[in-house]
């Protein structure tokens, strides 16, 4: 279904330009890290992006109230993706210790970037039916109920980044749409409870979430093996001072010292080659993706599209927070890519189909 000139005109181009400059960035930083070394990643890249803008505006044209009145259409995504979790974990391919990728050809998918949109529009659909009574405790556990099962298979990857994501998208939401807050401190000792156990008697030393902690808190304990990556991003965030080294001038991260540049350190490299200034307006353009985000939910004509678009908003600034927050020594690098920015294919597709629906909601508030 094609769009109307009325409704192209309510889409909101605001967003759309702050998502593409974050787009181009990451391009323009990525095209100068591979082009010294293998330009296929550039190329791979940009073809991520193309397929991602076709996708969104696929989205945009269609109703987002299809998810909303069809119960049929999540439960299938959801049942679609806890297969495909389970999937990785009989054959997935292990990338940096944990088992999240299935390999489809040459072409690698994250079930995960998949489920995280999928528990979004669960959690809209679940609570905009039952806002009147969300106050209920029955609906902090059903709720919880749809994000423990594929919670359960993402530990078991095991990938710690992505279940905190989701973790703070589901608590967000919940709070958002009305749980009762001593439900919410309840669940708060649960989950403290089921922290401290798993860490004193779960996980083992050698185990990559404990040693990445670890590393975290003590980076110089291990300087050449968890504590290198912290410690060399953290210098290459410094070195770029106020205006940066310059485009393409990076030492640490042109001359390889600071490892995956183009994926969890972008930022870094962002940060040494543009300083200080460039930093700023990274932050900036995630301010106004969420800003608007916002925007577009507190305009939305029902329940179910406003805590879609403040799920998605919830979504994109937690991962920017994690992902800032390990560059700059903040946060434990637990490999949560930066929104638009970072290398890789799945988070970028599934990325702009969330901004589709969100613009479809958009075009189509009163």
């Amino acid at each position: 279904m094609l769009l109307s000139f009325s409704q192209i005109k309510k889409l909101d181009k605001v967003l759309l330009v702050a998502v593409l400059s974050l787009v181009m960035v990451g391009l323009l930083f990525i095209y100068g890290i591979s082009r010294k070394g293998n330009l296929e990643i550039f190329q791979r890249q940009l073809i991520y992006v193309i397929l991602g803008l076709f996708l969104m505006f696929i989205f945009v044209s269609f109703d987002y109230r299809i998810f909303r009145d069809h119960n049929f259409i999540l439960l299938g995504l959801y049942f679609f993706g806890l297969i495909l979790l389970a999937s990785v974990l009989l054959v997935g391919r292990e990338i940096r210790g944990a088992s999240s990728w299935l390999q489809i050809g040459e072409l690698g998918f994250e079930p995960v970037e998949l489920m995280k949109l999928v528990i979004i529009l669960i959690l809209a659909k679940y609570f905009s039916l039952r806002h009147i009574e969300v106050y209920r405790l029955r609906h902090l556990i059903i709720s919880g109920l749809y994000v423990f099962f594929p919670l359960v298979l993402i530990l078991l990857q095991p990938e710690l980044g992505y279940a905190l994501v989701i973790i703070l998208i589901w608590l967000s939401i919940v709070v958002i749409a009305g749980i009762n807050f001593k439900h919410i401190l309840l669940l708060a000792l649960i989950g403290a409870i089921i922290f401290s156990v798993s860490w004193f008697f779960l996980l083992q030393n050698y185990q990559i979430p404990k040693e990445r902690i670890i590393s975290f808190l003590n980076p110089h304990s291990d300087p050449l093996g968890q504590g290198y990556n912290i410690i060399q991003s953290v210098i290459t965030v410094g070195s770029g001072k106020i205006f940066g080294r310059g485009l393409g001038h990076g030492t640490q991260s042109q001359l390889n010292f600071l490892p995956e540049q183009h994926t969890d350190f972008i930022f870094a490299t962002i940060a040494e080659e543009w300083g200080l200034l460039g930093s700023i307006f990274i932050l900036a353009l995630f301010g106004i993706l969420f800003y608007r985000l916002v925007k577009v939910s507190l305009a939305s004509s029902n329940n179910f599209a406003r805590l879609f678009s403040l799920g998605v908003a919830i979504m994109f600034l937690v991962q920017a927070i994690i992902n800032i927050g390990m560059n700059i020594g903040l946060l434990p690098i637990i490999g949560i890519p930066l929104p638009f920015v970072s290398y890789g294919g799945s988070s970028m597709i599934m990325s702009f189909i969330a901004l589709g629906i969100i613009q479809s909601i958009a075009v189509r508030n009163k």
